[in-house]
């Protein structure tokens, strides 16, 4: 009896260790609304969404401690559509992210599988949408990905610990075609700084054949090209052999208000690459944008925020040498969130898009928001959000 009283001490006192050396963690984010839209390809829409503040999605996170500061992690995330149940991300399982990896605390942390790149890590933060705006407060159908409207695939990526403030990290994704190592190619680097009332970031960020199947524009199973009539903005330039982001940004706050500033140069090389195009083979075609955005924290529940940004398209040489002018997007963000608890708050959003100039269609721009929103059929756009959200 004796022994087995001891027998059962020891077993209980080895499962006790074992807990405290590894954890999981499920959490998740639900997140639904009501929407306004002045113009969805000629008329009023009025309907409900899922995933517009954040993505609606549930995860699994753990952690093993190794010894000696060395950690084994792993993440998969979903993402999901609350109103159907769909899955999100091109019918990905786990579409957000799905990584292993190990980390270290005096050096760092290496991943490897689907991932997010160093512009998102970096430079994503400090945008309006990625604070109280949500992906409709994204820059014009989030031509950069600082709103992390793509991911990378079969992806190592390396993330630093933290030095005073400092960190920094880079990918490299794999593009796993048989005798091309450059084919769906994608790479980034980012650092970013945040002590006190400052905050610094930049980034960069290279793909390859980026909307091939598996490339970054099109790494789903049920995933598909980008095309003009979705995605009038740069669809046309999506023939590119390259696709190269260069982005930066800062914030600073002075007690209660915060200012911030993006600024992002995006660029699409070699045109033709990939298919035909309207567009002389070979070319170039770039883009600027700049964001400045301001919120104000009025009570530790309630928070406002204002952005103006600002994207300006350069002109391109057409197939028969003459050249085609730019489109420019001219967008205000307004946004209110109420924290209900730490886990539940209430928003409003509203975004209003101008576009004058050619697009990348060839014909006169039309306002196009960020997200599954079916563009504008003139120069104006206007989405109202009303929307809660709930962590857990």
């Amino acid at each position: 009896m004796k022994k087995s009283l001891l027998a059962l001490a020891a077993l209980g006192a080895f499962a006790g260790v074992a807990h405290a050396q590894s954890s999981v963690t499920l959490y998740g984010i639900i997140d639904e609304g009501f929407n306004i839209n002045t113009n969805t390809g000629g008329k009023h829409l009025y309907n409900l969404s899922s995933g517009v503040m954040q993505g609606s999605r549930f995860g699994l996170r753990g952690a093993e401690d190794l010894g000696g500061g060395l950690k084994a992690v792993f993440v998969l995330e979903n993402g999901f559509d609350v109103n159907n149940g769909k899955l999100g991300q091109g019918g990905l399982m786990f579409g957000r992210q799905a990584y292993v990896g190990l980390s270290s605390s005096q050096f760092g942390t290496v991943t490897f599988g689907r991932q997010y790149d160093s512009v998102v890590d970096y430079v994503g933060p400090l945008e309006a949408g990625d604070q109280w705006g949500g992906y409709l407060a994204a820059h014009p159908q989030d031509l950069d990905n600082f709103n992390n409207a793509y991911r990378t695939n079969n992806t190592v990526k390396f993330t630093s610990v933290n030095y005073a403030g400092l960190t920094f990290g880079g990918t490299y994704s794999f593009g796993g075609q048989a005798g091309n190592f450059t084919g769906n190619q994608i790479w980034s680097l980012g650092a970013g700084y945040n002590n006190g009332p400052l905050a610094l970031g930049i980034g960069y960020l290279n793909a390859r054949t980026p909307n091939a199947f598996g490339g970054l524009f099109n790494n789903g199973p049920s995933s598909s090209p980008l095309t003009t009539a979705s995605t009038p903005v740069y669809g046309g330039f999506a023939t590119a052999n390259t696709y190269q982001v260069i982005g930066a940004g800062g914030a600073y706050t002075f007690g209660a208000a915060t200012f911030g500033l993006t600024y992002s140069n995006i660029s699409f090389r070699n045109l033709g690459t990939t298919g035909q195009t309207r567009y002389e083979t070979g070319s170039n075609v770039f883009f600027n944008n700049v964001e400045a955005n301001f919120k104000y924290q009025f009570t530790p529940a309630l928070l406002a925020g204002f952005a103006f940004d600002f994207t300006d398209g350069q002109s391109v040489t057409l197939a028969n040498g003459t050249s085609q002018s730019g489109a420019k997007y001219f967008q205000y963000s307004l946004g209110t969130d109420y924290f209900l608890s730490k886990r539940t708050d209430v928003y409003l959003i509203g975004v209003y898009q101008h576009a004058t100039g050619t697009d990348s269609t060839g014909a006169a721009a039309v306002a196009a928001l960020n997200g599954p929103i079916v563009p504008s059929s003139n120069g104006n756009q206007f989405q109202a959000r009303i929307g809660i959200r709930h962590k857990f």
